[in-house]
């Protein structure tokens, strides 16, 4: 069976991709226009977006020259992480879903616990107020998920203790070597489905062990990575511009043994800090 058409049901019984297709960093215009139509012309279902990208309007219009059914397309989009508060939450959401052309979406997530330049400040207050207004777009129908992005424990917390919702996704890096246990066992305890946006590492896959592994299943490096995850029961979010790597990336066809995944779970050994 296909990675492609197979999926994880989030804890509302919503069905979510497994493989999803990311935006990030692809040029508006043409870049992310092909890049996007021709993962849709290969089988990619599930495709991660964000206002902030600045790339949504070629990844709608590509989404809409498909001509494939929207039902048939999962759409995830993210709420700019300095944005915590209703009314500009609400311009943002109004704007995303203009510049994809749609009227609802699959998945809408806060982008981080704060701005990017201020990861490590208190934002409990606007992240409840925020996160407030995807519940109300959850109730009204407008979205078919709601949750966060690089949200630690802490981070959670404070949302299932002055929200309603439990967040259905919680995307966080992850990759071999990466895999933040505690945050996973967390999130696997309330139910709320990881996905990986950086499940390549940014590049960084050169250990001798995952090197070998590649080798032995004869396959490349991204796909032993990106079968991992799935057998993690992450959702990974590769992108790329290149047509060789959108098709190769969704060779997902091996299983990798446990004796083999245990050996992938010892490397710990990433040098780079990463904004979690």
């Amino acid at each position: 069976m296909s990675i492609l058409i197979e999926y994880y049901t989030l804890s509302n019984g919503y069905k979510m991709p497994k493989l999803g297709f990311g935006t990030y960093k692809l040029r508006d215009g043409e870049e992310a226009y092909q890049a996007v139509l021709y993962a849709l012309e290969v089988g990619y279902r599930h495709f991660d977006s964000a206002i902030i990208y600045q790339n949504e309007k070629s990844v709608g219009k590509a989404i809409k020259d498909s001509n494939i059914p929207r039902e048939e397309i999962f759409i995830t989009s993210k709420l700019p992480p300095h944005i915590k508060n209703k009314k500009s939450a609400k311009r943002m959401f109004e704007r995303t879903l203009a510049n994809l052309g749609v009227d609802y979406l699959d998945a809408y997530i806060i982008n981080a616990p704060g701005p990017f330049d201020d990861l490590d400040g208190d934002y409990d207050e606007g992240n409840v107020e925020v996160y407030q207004f995807l519940e109300e777009l959850y109730k009204d129908e407008l979205v078919g998920a709601i949750g966060v992005s690089q949200f630690e424990i802490k981070h959670l917390q404070n949302i299932m203790d002055h929200c309603d919702v439990v967040p259905h996704i919680n995307q966080i890096s992850y990759f071999i070597g990466h895999r933040q246990e505690e945050l996973v066992a967390f999130c696997g305890d309330n139910n709320i489905q990881i996905q990986a946006f950086s499940p390549l590492a940014k590049g960084y896959l050169s250990h001798p062990t995952i090197q070998e592994m590649a080798e032995k299943y004869q396959v490349s490096i991204p796909v032993l990575a990106l079968s991992y995850d799935i057998q993690k029961g992450v959702a990974p979010i590769p992108k790329s511009s290149r047509k060789s790597h959108i098709l190769s990336n969704t060779k997902l066809d091996i299983l990798i043994d446990e004796k083999d995944i245990a050996l992938l779970d010892q490397i710990k050994d990433d040098p780079r800090k990463y904004d979690d």
